[in-house]
């Protein structure tokens, strides 16, 4: 035991049902994908897209953010796998990329939303602030896991793994970045969703979620210094796909803006104003019926 720390004498596992291993990380993953999802359904009904089609969606966004995450991890850990590359496929027992899971969970929602005519905007918007519950509840197995290694600390909240079957490291004490992460997940989520409405009467569709996401890679980014990931021309793989998504963000918020702008100096004049329902740009109270905007 070292002394002053906090000590995390948790077994990761809860069961084994013949082949299959049932751990904390899964569960707090599931849970984490439900939460996620339940957010979303709420914002994008608000935006008069049905519940059933919602759920479709989030069947698209689930399957290939975890097959983004997973993917993303192993690559970054292969050689965890070397020699038994069939425990690439075995999820429940730990070991998922949160930006593969990001980026996989958006490619989901565009496929489906071109298929489905539905603005994929609109889900970038409640993608901002559901990822970032959905984040915070899935850290909580991380935590409980003992993934993913920060650098050694003498804070009194350091924490020190003792059980064997974690994957953290034995009588050392260090930073519980994974901890830290699910606080500020809460803390994105809460000013989102507090701040939702308000926010988006003000810019175009989908700039209010590209700049949660965005805040949220920032807040990623500095905290990934804790981490003892290996480096990759100088940064971590976490801050090159956190500056990656801010950067997507900034022109994809340039575009959308720009393009509303002239769809506004396209339209001067028409049946409600300026910004009447033919504006497809702007936000609830200025843009076409749900039935219009699903056949546009």
């Amino acid at each position: 035991m070292v002394l002053g720390t906090i000590v995390i004498d948790l077994d990761p596992n809860l069961a084994r049902v013949g082949p299959l291993l049932l751990t904390w990380h899964g569960v707090f993953s599931v849970l984490g994908i439900l939460a996620a999802a339940r957010v979303g359904q709420y914002l994008l009904q608000r935006e008069g897209i049905p519940s059933d089609r919602i759920y479709d969606m989030a069947i698209w966004m689930v399957v290939v953010g975890l097959v983004g995450a997973r993917a993303l991890y192993v690559w970054e850990n292969y050689q965890q796998f070397v020699g038994a590359w069939q425990r690439a496929f075995f999820i429940n027992e730990g070991g998922i990329d949160q930006w593969g899971g990001i980026f996989g969970a958006l490619l989901g929602g565009y496929i489906w939303s071109r298929r489905n005519g539905v603005d994929y905007r609109k889900v970038i918007d409640a993608a901002g602030p559901a990822n970032a519950l959905g984040f915070a509840i899935g850290r909580i197995g991380d935590i409980i896991n003992g993934e993913h290694h920060a650098i050694a600390s003498n804070l009194p909240w350091a924490v020190n793994y003792v059980n064997p079957l974690t994957l953290g490291e034995p009588g050392k004490a260090v930073h519980p970045e994974v901890a830290y992460e699910l606080l500020w997940n809460l803390v994105v989520f809460s000013a989102a969703m507090l701040t939702f409405d308000r926010f988006k009467r003000r810019v175009p569709v989908g700039v209010v979620g590209l700049t949660w996401l965005s805040v949220y890679a920032i807040g990623r980014f500095f905290l990934s210094f804790l981490r003892t990931d290996s480096l990759v021309f100088g940064l971590r793989q976490a801050q090159w796909a956190g500056l990656a998504m801010v950067a997507a963000s900034v022109v994809l918020a340039t575009i959308w803006t720009i393009h509303a702008r002239q769809r506004r100096g396209d339209h001067p004049s028409g049946p409600s104003g300026p910004d009447g329902p033919d504006e497809p740009d702007v936000r609830p109270d200025e843009e076409p019926t749900p039935a219009e905007s699903a056949t546009a």
